[in-house]
């Protein structure tokens, strides 16, 4: 059976706050997990301990976790590969360069 690295919405409307979770590809996004690996909080807000003024997203994962799941075969989502990109476990997705590509005359 194929498992998900996947967000799962808790909090209010127009106030999100997401799970890490991994769970089994064709179940829905709120039912039980396999593991919650981590949270996500897109909303950002002031970090408490930087006098920059500068808001951040807060993120919390458990790396060692995270690297098992994707060791055994778990395919993160697109959300989710950038969130692990972003911590250094995987490397980021590369989207085609339109310079690249040839053009027609």
């Amino acid at each position: 059976m194929v498992l998900r690295i996947r967000l799962a919405r808790f909090g209010r409307s127009n106030s999100p706050f997401y799970n890490i979770v991994v769970a089994h590809a064709r179940t829905a996004r709120n039912s039980r997990p396999l593991e919650v690996l981590g949270t996500y909080d897109p909303v950002p807000k002031k970090d408490t301990y930087d006098d920059s003024g500068k808001l951040h997203k807060d993120i919390k994962l458990d790396i060692l976790r995270a690297k098992y799941w994707i060791g055994v075969g778990a395919q993160p989502s697109d959300t989710v590969w950038r969130l692990l990109s972003m911590a250094g476990i995987i490397e980021p997705k590369r989207r085609p360069s339109s310079s690249s590509s040839p053009r027609s005359s």
